[in-house]
């Protein structure tokens, strides 16, 4: 039996750690995309967009789990 995807745990997940929501999804290549972009955005930008990251990594983990919501 397949399990449901919970969208809001998958965005809570991205928005504490980028990648891990979308680990939760089963996303493994969209996972170390934001777990790779992440801290290079933080040591590059000096931390304006890594927040702007977690935002986005969150949204996009949120959408994906909404749109697909069995695993």
């Amino acid at each position: 039996m397949r399990k449901p995807r919970d969208p809001g745990v998958a965005a809570v997940l991205s928005l504490v750690i980028p990648g891990v929501g979308q680990i939760y999804n089963g996303t493994f290549w969209r996972a170390l995309f934001w777990l790779l972009v992440t801290p290079g955005l933080l040591l590059g930008s000096g931390g304006t967009l890594h927040w702007f990251c977690h935002l986005l990594a969150a949204f996009t983990a949120y959408r994906y789990a909404k749109q697909h919501p069995v695993r």
